[in-house]
């Protein structure tokens, strides 16, 4: 079904929609995503995120950014005709730099990382892993500042479910075989400053 906007001019679709469909939106300082062909709307990250956000990127730029490109949001990252999503925080291999268009990230990046709280949290856990396993993101994080955690999921083949390797604690050292630069210790980057 389709509803048309009469003050702006474009389609409204209740499913079906594609990346296409999605950079035909208006610009209206909303975040979307396009989830199975259906797009859903961002809520806008609380201060808290924004800052825990701010402090990771910057441990992993410190010690990443040699080897990896690390955006964050809003960048969006296109799985499928029909799969965007807008992931907090992103790495790339500098070996991989041929999925960066000037528009969005057009494949799996090597590694995705969601803040949750408590309006993300059903969404981060279930459908954003699902979805990023599914189009072969071969690592995933949920940082979770409330308890001081951060869950370190992976692949144990593409396209597989991923199977959580480990759960780091605020006095453990985030590590990734994967990803061998990074190195923080969990409460230095989710306690804020």
């Amino acid at each position: 079904m389709e509803y048309k906007s009469k003050d702006r001019g474009f389609k409204i679709k209740e499913s079906g929609w594609t990346v296409e469909d999605y950079y035909g939106l208006p610009e209206d300082g909303n975040q979307y995503e396009v989830v199975g062909g259906i797009l859903e709307l961002k809520p806008s990250p609380t201060t808290t995120h924004q800052r825990i956000a701010h402090q990771m990127e910057h441990a992993l730029t410190d010690s990443c950014e040699l080897q990896y490109i690390i955006m964050s949001s809003p960048i969006d990252v296109i799985l499928s005709d029909n799969e965007t999503r807008q992931p907090d925080i992103l790495m790339i291999h500098r070996s991989r730099t041929a999925i960066i268009e000037e528009h969005a990230v057009v494949g799996p990046p090597d590694l995705v990382i969601e803040i949750i709280s408590p309006n993300s949290a059903k969404r981060d856990r279930i459908m954003k892993k699902e979805s990023y396993a599914r189009f072969g993101v071969g690592e995933y994080w949920i940082v979770d500042p409330s308890n001081l955690t951060v869950e370190q999921y992976v692949q144990a083949e593409t396209g597989q479910p991923y199977e959580l390797l480990q759960l780091f604690a605020q006095d453990d050292t985030v590590n990734s075989e994967r990803i061998s630069c990074v190195s923080f210790t969990v409460k230095d980057v989710l306690k804020l400053r």
